[in-house]
């Protein structure tokens, strides 16, 4: 079954405008799990729907530990969204990952500690698949549209997701690089766990800003370089984002990812929450509506 496309864009650090929408408004989303990080800016490019939403509010006040994963995965639910494209700032832990590259990322190890990581618990209890936790067909979609965009872009890698706000210490660097990380950030988890929780399916583009501390030669992060370079690469993932929208096929084809929690909830249906039905009931509308 085929529908149009709605693409839910997360702009991370140096991302928190988009240019060039048409019809384009700042409209606020409740959500049933808190505050989300900022309005969405609800717009469109041509016939495609997108609904923009800054990772750390404009402005950029919200530190990486207490950005609200749950409730702007379920704003962005709640808004209409197909699918999610995110874009996020990350430290290289390659020689080849560059700052000014960018990375498809397909696979995550995270490390964060102190975040809500699901929309289930106590009352209602699920259990979705992420071993594969990026969309294959959004995540190509992406490459190629930095590609596009003028940018060199990583088809693959891996995101290591720490606490933060703090960077690395070099013996951790270090060990990220020995488990298989290849790049580093502090956002992206929870976000696509609850992303595919939510059966939306999930990009996440990384902009590469800075060597992290592993390379001895060299000295600690520069905040001052990494601001500079965000910039830059803001610009590029404005234009990624055009790119990715004009490349869309004009229907959107049904994902497996749309269908995530068929067989997922264990909790029996006599068994649960009342409350939780209710505070789920965007994330839950798909199985409601069957």
């Amino acid at each position: 079954m085929s529908s149009a496309w709605t693409i839910g864009v997360i702009g991370g650090s140096g991302l928190y405008r988009m240019d060039g929408l048409q019809d384009a408004e700042w409209l606020p989303v409740s959500s049933t799990f808190g505050k989300p990080s900022d309005e969405i800016l609800f717009g469109r490019i041509g016939d495609v729907n997108l609904r923009f939403l800054p990772r750390h509010g404009r402005g950029h006040r919200i530190p990486p530990g207490e950005i609200d994963a749950r409730a702007n995965i379920d704003a962005l639910k709640r808004s209409g969204c197909t699918d999610i494209l995110a874009i996020s700032a990350i430290g290289s832990l390659r020689e080849h990952l560059a700052p000014g590259h960018f990375v498809a990322v397909d696979q995550f190890i995270d490390r964060t500690v102190a975040r809500p990581a699901s929309f289930f618990g106590n009352g209602l209890a699920a259990h979705v698949s992420l071993a594969d936790p990026v969309c294959p067909r959004l995540s190509a979609l992406a490459a190629d549209a930095v590609e596009a965009a003028g940018g060199q872009v990583a088809r693959g890698g891996t995101y290591l997701a720490m606490e933060g706000p703090q960077f690395s210490t070099r013996a951790e660097s270090r060990l990220y690089r020995q488990w298989g990380a290849d790049v580093i950030g502090m956002t992206a988890m929870p976000e696509a766990r609850l992303a595919r929780e939510a059966g939306l399916p999930y990009a996440l583009v990384g902009m590469v800003t800075d060597y992290d501390c592993w390379r001895a030669e060299n000295e600690a992060v520069d905040i001052g370089e990494v601001v500079a370079q965000m910039r830059t690469n803001g610009d590029l993932a404005r234009r990624t984002v055009v790119c990715f929208v004009a490349a869309l096929p004009a229907r959107r084809e049904a994902s497996p990812i749309d269908t995530a929690l068929d067989g997922a909830l264990l909790t029996a249906p006599d068994a649960r929450d009342p409350d939780m039905l209710i505070r789920l009931e965007a994330i839950l509308a798909r199985l409601s509506a069957d």
